[in-house]
């Protein structure tokens, strides 16, 4: 038998029973193949439960940088009888097959073409522990430290990974350790030299981190200055506001009274905690919340009222699988349309898609600036794979001397020096976008009524059809000026007739499909779309091409539509390529995809 080789460029599946603690360990796994630098991403795999079902979790580990899902597992660690023939069937030819021993295999697992690694990390852990809870704690790290070996890894990572893990609580240091120890001298007594897949020391990450998309975007909204969240707990966005409170509990409190300078309220339901979010930023303070697709759509009333009383509103929408309750732990892009025109009515609305943890900071800085400015709703989109997966990224960076854009804010000066009568929807700059003020900023002007019913250019109520529609067209005024403000697409062209079009998570895996594509003989341009509404970067790429592939993860072209909508693109240019089951999106989908248009073959039947 040919047993698989190769050094720093294969996938491992970790099959687990959720809630067994066997997630902090696969992420020691993971970080130690960072800090050995090189470059990898791991993918969360988990039911939507509490514990006892089957749960997985995937590491890629590529030298070459590709850091979206992959296809096939090479090197597979069942610790899940539940799942143990499946994850059995699933691993590649040549692969190996890493299980607790302490209990045979199925008799009907029979294959010649893998590598059985059998360790006995029951049996280990009940004879150097006593303590029930412990003992399936540590069987975790037994088998980190049995990896360790077999893939020929420096120890030492791991002995600094725990002992930085663990600073504030010393005692679980050397219990830690020795556990490692103990799955490192079994596996280096009894299956030396059998694993061929290595992970050896490089200098590829540079000066990457490692960070999830929801925690950056709490960190983000601390740096943007919000001091109001309004929210409603929901998969898989709660850990953003859970971000958001750790770091205003280290950053915002008052160093000599000890109160806090900030407010987290826990509404009733979605619809409550948007309307707490309308109700700050209509006061003046920086606000935000953050929800799924069920919680956009509740919120679609009162994003409505934001638009048309042109109130600033920042919505963090971590997308996943709908609709209804669909699936609430996997991921998707199949928010677009609901949020792009939440609400009944004429309305758009602002959306930021970012691509990684940094973008996730920056965009929240950039949304929250945008809101103000525009005094409208933005909506970001990120989604499960994006907000709840630990990501290698840039790192985030944040300039001291950056002003917050609070956008056209008439203070007391300004009211004072008035001498015309002031109106809260007039646009006097050409713009579409009014002036605003904050409640209290004068004793005597600047005074309105704030309304979700039509009214004239002095926020006086109205009926009169020929007033309304002035005010609807000034809005699609303000949204031609958000053309110009939003962030731009990012763009790679050599001038090719054919380009492919993606966004959000997408991205991971674009790098590695035009490389594939590359080998086979295609070359395409490329654009990434950051923001909506489209700026005219995105209209001349998209009239440049004959053809454009664009890459989403839902069923209905979501992306597609908004661009043959906003755009007036003829659909037959546009060729979906789709991803729906839930799993983040793979270069090989998409390249599969793309050649079965082109020539009616998939990638293996060209070879």
């Amino acid at each position: 038998m040919n047993r698989m080789k190769a050094t720093n460029d294969f996938v491992i599946l970790f099959a687990n029973i959720n809630g067994s603690g066997s997630a902090s360990a696969n992420n020691l796994f993971a970080k130690a193949v960072f800090r050995l630098g090189i470059p990898v991403s791991a993918k969360n795999i988990f039911p939507s439960n509490i514990q006892g079902l089957p749960t997985w979790f995937e590491v890629r580990v590529s030298e070459k940088g590709y850091l979206g899902r992959r296809e096939g597992y090479d090197f597979v660690v069942a610790t899940n009888g539940q799942t143990v023939v499946k994850d059995y069937q699933e691993l590649e030819k040549g692969g190996y097959f890493f299980y607790d021993s302490s209990r045979r295999l199925p008799e009907t697992l029979k294959r010649d073409d893998i590598t059985e690694i059998g360790i006995p990390l029951t049996n280990i852990c009940n004879e150097n522990y006593t303590d029930p809870r412990l003992r399936q704690i540590f069987k975790n790290i037994v088998y980190v430290g049995a990896l360790a070996y077999l893939f020929d890894m420096d120890f030492s990572v791991f002995e600094d990974s725990i002992k930085s893990q663990f600073a504030k609580k010393a005692k679980l240091i050397e219990p830690n350790i020795k556990a490692l120890k103990l799955g490192y001298d079994h596996a280096q007594e009894h299956y030396n030299d059998i694993c061929q897949l290595n992970i050896h020391r490089r200098n590829l990450t540079g000066d990457k981190i490692m960070m999830e998309g929801n925690t950056a975007t709490g960190l983000g909204a601390v740096f943007a200055g919000v001091t109001v969240a309004g929210w409603y707990p929901i998969t898989p966005s709660t850990s953003v506001i859970e971000a958001f409170e750790s770091y205003c509990r280290k950053y915002r409190v008052d160093a000599e009274t000890g109160k806090n300078k900030f407010a987290i309220v826990q509404a009733e339901d979605e619809l409550a905690a948007i309307g707490i979010v309308i109700g700050a930023a209509w006061n003046g303070a920086r606000s935000f919340t953050a929800t799924s697709g069920p919680g956009v759509s509740l919120m679609g009333e009162f994003l409505g009222l934001a638009y048309f009383a042109e109130i600033p509103v920042f919505l963090v929408d971590i997308q996943r699988s709908g609709p209804s309750t669909g699936m609430p732990t996997r991921t998707q892009q199949s928010d677009v349309l609901a949020a792009a025109y939440a609400s009944h009515g004429d309305t758009k609305h602002v959306l930021l898609f970012p691509a990684n943890p940094k973008e996730c900071f920056d965009m929240t800085v950039i949304g929250l600036d945008l809101a103000e400015r525009l005094q409208t709703p933005v909506l970001m989109m990120s989604d499960l794979d994006l907000g709840m997966n630990t990501h290698m990224s840039d790192p985030i960076q944040w300039d001291e001397s950056q002003v917050y854009d609070r956008g056209k804010v008439l203070d007391y000066d300004g009211l004072e020096k008035k001498k015309e009568r002031w109106g809260r929807y007039l646009d006097v700059d050409g713009d579409g976008i009014p002036y605003r003020t904050i409640p209290g900023t004068h004793p005597t002007k600047g005074a309105f009524f704030t309304r979700g019913s039509s009214h004239d250019e002095y926020a006086v109520y109205t009926e009169d059809g020929k007033i309304y529609a002035r005010g609807m067209q000034r809005l699609l005024t303000k949204w031609d000026t958000a053309k110009t403000i939003v962030p731009q697409a990012s763009i790679s062209e050599n001038n090719n007739d054919i380009g492919v079009v993606y966004y959000g998570t997408s991205s991971f895996v674009a790098k590695e499909a035009d490389d594939m594509l590359t080998d086979l003989g295609h070359q395409f341009d490329e654009m990434r779309i950051k923001a909506f509404p489209f700026g005219s970067e995105v209209e001349e790429f998209i009239k440049a091409h004959s053809t454009l592939f664009v890459v989403e993860q839902n069923r209905d072209a979501q992306m597609k539509s908004l661009l043959v909508n906003e755009l007036q693109v003829v659909p037959d240019k546009l060729i979906e390529v789709l991803n729906i089951d839930g799993m983040p999106i793979t270069a090989q989908f998409i390249v599969d995809e793309i050649l079965e248009h082109i020539n009616g073959k998939t990638s293996e039947e060209v070879k």
